[in-house]
């Protein structure tokens, strides 16, 4: 199936007809940080959420070294593609968290958007210097994003354990 295409997930069997909330992560290129964390909070969070993520202003591909950092803790996103916001604007978006000033400036009103946040992180992609001073910085905010979005799936998967 396509990645593009619109899939309905249900959450558990005891709720067949509730959809999950949609997290959606924006970004002004999504091609680093809001892919470093989708992949993350996807892995963390597990089946609670459907997450996506989408820029102002796409830049058309993943950053090769945000897949690259991101394989090094076992998360494949190769697979992801860099998306316009404007393919979310007529979902039901639970909740929107951007990575990025600008994104969080830019950032329109979803239909049913319940929650946003900003949580900003640093741009891998503008960083300087050699190969491996490069890759550090991807690492970096990896590390940043993963400690950020962790924390946040961790609460979810508490909040899920406290209401039963």
């Amino acid at each position: 199936m396509p990645r593009d295409q619109i899939v309905t997930e249900k959450v558990g069997p005891e709720s067949n007809m509730q959809e999950k909330p949609l997290v959606l992560i924006l970004c002004t290129g999504n091609s680093c940080r809001s892919h470093l964390a989708e992949g993350i909070l996807r892995q963390k969070a597990g089946d609670l959420i459907r997450v996506e993520s989408a820029g102002s202003k796409p830049t058309g591909f993943v950053h090769p070294l945000a897949i690259r950092a991101m394989e090094e803790i076992g998360v494949d996103i190769s697979r992801h593609r860099s998306k316009h916001l404007a393919e979310f604007l007529d979902q039901k978006v639970h909740t929107v968290v951007t990575v990025c000033g600008y994104a969080d400036q830019a950032c329109p009103i979803f239909p049913g958007m319940v929650k946003r946040y900003h949580w900003g992180f640093d741009d891998p992609a503008k960083a300087t210097g050699s190969e491996e001073e490069i890759f550090a910085v991807f690492r970096r905010v990896r590390d940043e994003i993963g400690k950020v979005f962790g924390a946040y799936a961790a609460g979810m998967n508490l909040g899920t354990q406290l209401s039963r």
